[in-house]
């Protein structure tokens, strides 16, 4: 039993003893019925915020003005939430004002029936006032109640939908599905962070192509990444992508990647996010081009990702990655010491499944890949990049050769010399600076 879970007991407990109705709600009662293991687990109860925390001196008061005490326990914590309906949305977020009320008033007002169930935390018995049980057994995503409502009071519960709907693989229920549509430009009401949270879940589920899908359908993606439609109908060379448009690619890619980290997931959406603005055509050869996609592809990755507020590291990842992507091209021309330091980025294991994924969503061709493989096979028996057998202040001490960019460019030959393998010691470092000096 996870400490989360035995701290929301404990919870239970206590509140019980104190005389207060208490049930597990949410997502937990979701996962459990879906035979998973839930991630969080959420108390709802019929004692005000005031009674909880006198029963939890050790608790949060941060979400109060919203019935919610967060209390602690064993390096865990969880939500206490007061059974409470809501007032009006005049945010697209946040209702204006609450009130307490009962177990089947605080149902009416959550998202979707999968998400409005309630659970006896002692006897495991479920409590459904919103036909969930059935929608799970149907593998149906519903909306509680009118869903162009629960759409208008929180618009984030859009691409929580699917995000619900791809990572559980269910349905949408029809009228949520036309709610959705109705109220996809709601989404412009909603922070780009929280935007952002959503729609990295969807592309690291199992079924992410199917999101993006629904994503694109629903007419969601417009609202925060509409360069994606322009994928559509951008035709590529039928000799090297049968499969057909930028966005057919695009999807098959990201389906065949197998539990990928954020960056390598955003890497192979957007790696030829490029080509609708690069594309030409080549009277000469008679074929679509795009040149320099990737580079283009590099700017404009981003600047979507900056646009989303992902951080620094992953802005800074994912730009490079796409920036490299055709790279592999070339592998097998490449000398050894470009090679290396080609291999020898951070990101280079993620970089060889884009490109994986790349070719087996096109032509099937892994001539380059499977050269790669090799060569890190081969390269690991010692560090790819060694360490330098000479210092800018050993050229400064030994040759006396000015602080300076000639300092740089003798150490980059001399690297050049020792992964090509033709110098590995001292000494002979010495001697090709001082043959290189000469010249």
């Amino acid at each position: 039993m996870s400490t989360q879970k035995e701290l929301a007991l404990q919870s239970a407990l206590v509140l019980r003893k104190a005389g207060h109705v208490v049930y597990f709600a949410g997502g937990a009662i979701r996962d459990q019925l879906l035979g998973q293991t839930p991630r969080d687990y959420d108390l709802a109860t019929s004692a005000r915020p005031d009674e909880v925390q006198a029963l939890f001196p050790r608790s949060d008061a941060v979400g109060k003005h919203f019935g919610v005490i967060i209390v602690k326990g064993a390096g865990e914590m969880i939500e206490v939430a007061t059974f409470r309906t809501d007032g009006t949305y005049k945010d697209g977020r946040h209702p204006e004002s609450i009130e307490f009320s009962s177990p089947e008033k605080d149902a009416q007002r959550r998202d979707f029936t999968i998400n409005g169930l309630f659970q006896d935390p002692l006897t495991e018995k479920v409590i459904d006032h919103v036909g969930g049980r059935a929608d799970l057994a149907a593998k149906l995503l519903r909306a509680i109640g009118n869903p162009k409502e629960r759409f208008e009071e929180d618009a984030l519960r859009l691409l929580r939908a699917i995000r619900f709907s791809t990572t559980t693989g269910f349905k949408i229920e029809a009228q949520t599905w036309k709610a959705i549509q109705e109220c996809a430009p709601l989404l412009s009401q909603i922070s780009p962070e929280r935007i952002r949270d959503e729609f990295s879940r969807i592309l690291v589920a199992p079924e992410r192509a199917r999101g993006l899908d629904l994503l694109v359908e629903s007419g969601l993606i417009m609202e925060f990444l509409p360069e994606i439609i322009e994928l559509k109908g951008c035709e590529q060379p039928p000799q090297w992508h049968p499969e057909g448009d930028v966005y057919v690619h695009t999807r098959i890619a990201l389906s065949l990647l197998d539990s990928p980290p954020l960056p390598l997931a955003l890497a192979v959406l957007l790696h030829d996010i490029g080509k609708p603005a690069t594309q030409t055509w080549d009277s000469e050869s008679e074929r679509l081009r795009f040149n320099s996609h990737d580079k283009v592809g590099a700017k404009m990755t981003e600047q979507i990702l900056r646009r989303l507020r992902y951080s620094n590291q992953t802005i800074e990842d994912v730009t490079f990655m796409v920036s490299r992507h055709m790279h592999f091209m070339h592998v097998r021309e490449m000398r050894i010491a470009k090679l290396k330091r080609f291999m020898s980025a951070e990101t280079f294991s993620m970089e060889t499944e884009l490109h994986r994924v790349d070719c087996d969503s096109s032509n099937g061709l892994r001539d380059n890949y499977d050269f790669v493989l090799n060569k890190r096979e081969e390269f690991a028996k010692e560090p790819l990049i060694p360490k330098p057998l000479l210092t800018g202040h050993d050229l400064i001490l030994n040759f006396e050769i000015a602080p300076g960019p000639k300092i740089g460019k003798i150490l980059s030959k001399l690297q050049t010399e020792q992964l090509e393998g033709r110098i590995s010691d001292k000494e002979a470092a010495y001697q090709f600076v001082k043959a290189t000096l000469s010249q």
